[in-house]
């Protein structure tokens, strides 16, 4: 029997979030090579839950307080060969395409500064993610005002020209 459980992913505030699923304990060097090549100088954290063999929690990080978060997350997860990136003050944007492209990785399921749950199935081995849900639902639909704010937004932010 599976059961369905939601489990909130905490972080802290101006930090951003990457959560995946990949197979292989490679998966921590791999992703903080991403990282560091991508986006020097940035604070991040790496945690990856090993399934087989000793199942630890493998992690990665130039940052104690992100580690600790990174980890104290996936074991709360507790689901096998998932991932967890966690970056202050940068955007999931600058690495997701790499982060996708990385051998090891066979699925993005969120890469969010929203609020962040899980939906963890509970089965007789152990857990695996479902799917989640990021931030809150829609309110409405852009007027043409809101059209012109996004796209000025984009602009002053640099990321469209």
């Amino acid at each position: 029997m599976v059961n369905l459980e939601e489990v909130e992913i905490s972080f802290p505030e101006g930090c951003n979030v990457i959560l995946g699923y990949s197979h292989f304990i490679k998966t921590v060097e791999d992703l903080t090579e991403i990282i560091e090549t991508h986006l020097n100088g940035t604070k991040y954290a790496v945690a990856f839950s090993e399934a087989s063999g000793k199942r630890l929690m493998r992690y990665s990080s130039n940052d104690e307080d992100l580690q600790k978060c990174a980890v104290d997350n996936l074991m709360k997860l507790s689901a096998g060969h998932t991932f967890l990136i966690i970056l202050r003050n940068a955007f999931p944007i600058a690495i997701l395409n790499a982060v996708k492209s990385c051998q090891e990785v066979g699925n993005v399921f969120a890469a969010t500064a929203n609020p962040l749950s899980v939906i963890v199935a509970k089965g007789k081995n152990g857990n695996g993610i479902m799917g989640v849900i990021d931030g809150f639902s829609p309110l409405g639909v852009e007027t043409p005002e809101d059209q012109k704010a996004r796209i000025k937004f984009l602009r002053d932010i640099g990321y469209k020209k």
